[in-house]
């Protein structure tokens, strides 16, 4: 259950907490005293989306902490666990809104995605609130509401995901069958191509190698005939002194100069070794020469080879030395369109699997709707004869239809408000009061099927009065025997019948807004009980029954005391 509230800089509120207890928490207070901006705050801690206009003015930021006691709570402590979030029996969920609108959100003080705080936050407490009768004409929330009092909201889920998961294995085999149509003219292409490249059967490293050896051979006569006179240069011509002669002479000379500086010798060794190397040289390119020939057949063959590359390079429009990886991948691409027929058999039997997975889920849901759905509407009318609405007849009624992400079913509410006239649809006969009415009873039946342990109702009493008010507050005191329950409320009846009772007030001056909560006890209840009942002015005759309200519940089996702190808040 929720056991603390905490709130800072938000809206109008400096600094607020809350700690509501066990059993039915009445929330009450005059219009704008700020009891919205506790739901508000609340709805931020577990992932609604913040603004920046919740930042109180003059603030750089707001935060909202709310604790949870998880006893009993397996679910939620399973949850945490499985995150390695879990902290014992407490639960901490702490958002902050900066004045730019940025947040950030914690869960037991690790920073956490808002998903996973909304997901989280599904299992700590359930908010219904005033506005819920309209979304009550939508078919998607009385599908969602069936579902709920069945306990079918995982199942629910499930069937969507296998919906998906099964759309999207028709989508891949019907994209796989247009393949294979075109594939069977793409095959066409691919064998003529691969003759092509067959034939020519390029090899990686061949286009460099070939124009290397084209440019030696295209150059060979002059390659042999500057090769020759280098050799001659250096070491072989009989005509002329070469290089090899003069560095033997200064070989020569620098050894007799030695005899007389000693110096020189290192310099005569540098000469013979260039010495040397010119010999080494000299060598090289006799057997390079020796290697070297004009081939002119040859030189053809290496051009017309190079010509081909290019022109099929050309043709699948790729460099010449891509033409290898091309011959590749195009291999690749024939060999599997040649076993297309058994990827379009897997495809077609992941489908079928699917399917199959579906229409399991599918009906287990279907059955939980039909099992639950007659109870819900009994339920659903006992609650509206104690409202007040004796002739109402409701049904929930489950036709089959085309599969859908929702299941095999299209459900509808049906409803009468008088016994000679048929059950017909919801928004077509249903006035606003006994949208209300039928809303609060469907809110009830629901949250006592929910797991969750805490539930919040805001201002669900709008549009009753009087007993029928004090019959809202039955229901509300009812649940509050099996789960924490906080309801703000305008109706004294219903505010009589809390076991712990907040008051919310607000005090102005030129300057500030300040927000306050009080848990009322003793007199302070009966006077606000009394406000409530007859406005500014409380006469001995409204405070008489407001005492006679507030006495009367508590002699109520689960009366208890409840405790709490005051808060203050401040724009």
């Amino acid at each position: 259950m929720l056991n603390h509230l905490s709130i800072q800089n938000f809206a109008t509120v400096e600094a607020l907490e809350l700690e509501p207890d066990r059993g039915l928490n009445v929330i009450t207070g005059e219009t704008g005293a700020g009891k919205s901006v506790i739901m508000q705050a609340l709805g931020l801690a577990l992932g609604e989306r913040a603004d920046a206009m919740m930042v109180r003015e003059g603030s750089e930021r707001a935060e909202v902490r709310a604790c949870f006691d998880l006893a009993g709570n397996e679910t939620a402590r399973a949850w945490l666990a499985e995150r390695e979030l879990d902290a014992g029996d407490d639960c901490i969920l702490r958002r902050t809104v900066r004045a730019d609108g940025r947040s950030r959100a914690w869960i037991n003080g690790t920073p956490a995605p808002l998903q996973q705080v909304r997901e989280l936050g599904e299992w700590l407490i359930s908010i219904h609130s005033q506005h819920e009768h309209q979304a009550l004409l939508s078919r998607q929330a009385q599908r969602d509401l069936l579902d709920s009092y069945a306990g079918a909201a995982d199942s629910a889920r499930e069937v969507r995901r296998l919906w998906r998961a099964w759309q999207q294995a028709r989508r891949e085999h019907g994209e796989a069958l247009e393949a294979a149509r075109a594939g069977r003219e793409r095959e066409e292409l691919l064998r003529f191509q691969l003759e092509e490249l067959d034939e020519l059967a390029p090899e990686e490293g061949e286009l460099a190698q070939l124009e290397a050896e084209q440019k030696r051979l295209a150059n060979a006569e002059s390659l042999i005939r500057l090769c020759r006179t280098s050799t001659d240069a250096l070491y072989e011509s009989s005509e002329t002194t070469t290089a090899n002669d003069l560095l033997g002479q200064v070989t020569g000379w620098l050894g007799e100069a030695g005899d007389g500086d000693p110096a020189l010798n290192s310099i005569r060794e540098t000469v013979e070794s260039a010495r040397l190397q010119v010999e080494a040289a000299a060598e090289d390119l006799r057997h390079y020469l020796d290697r070297l020939e004009l081939d002119p057949e040859r030189l053809s063959q290496v051009e017309e080879r190079l010509s081909a590359l290019f022109s099929l390079a050309r043709k699948h429009r790729v460099r010449p030395e891509e033409l290898p990886e091309r011959h590749r991948q195009l291999r690749e691409e024939a060999d599997t369109l040649a076993h297309y027929d058994e990827h379009l058999a897997a495809l077609e039997k992941a489908e079928d699997q699917a399917r199959k997975d579906y229409d399991k889920a599918a009906r287990a849901l279907g059955k939980l709707r039909r099992n639950a759905a007659p109870q819900l509407a009994k339920g659903v009318v006992r609650h509206l004869r104690e409202l007040s609405m004796e002739g109402a007849r409701m049904e929930v009624s489950l036709e089959e239809c085309e599969p859908g992400p929702d299941g095999n079913e299209n459900l509808a509410f049906l409803f009468s408000a008088n016994p000679d006239q048929p059950p017909r649809p919801l928004a077509r006969v249903a006035s606003g009061g006994e949208l209300s009415r039928i809303s609060l009873a469907i809110q009830v039946i629901c949250a006592r099927a929910l797991t969750v342990p805490a539930l919040v109702f805001d201002e669900v009493d709008v549009g009753v009065s009087g007993g029928i008010a004090e019959i809202v507050g039955r229901l509300l005191r009812e649940l509050g025997e099996h789960a924490q329950v906080l309801c703000i409320t305008h109706q004294p009846q219903v505010a009589a019948l809390g076991r712990h009772h907040w008051h919310v007030l607000k005090e102005q001056d030129r300057r500030h807004t300040r927000t306050d909560i009080l848990l009322l006890r003793d007199e302070d209840r009966i006077n606000e009980v009394a406000r409530m009942l007859g406005g500014v002015e409380m006469t001995d005759s409204t405070l008489a029954h407001a005492r006679e309200m507030v006495e009367k519940a508590a002699s109520r089996p689960g009366q208890g005391k409840g405790y709490g702190l005051r808060a203050t808040g401040c724009e």
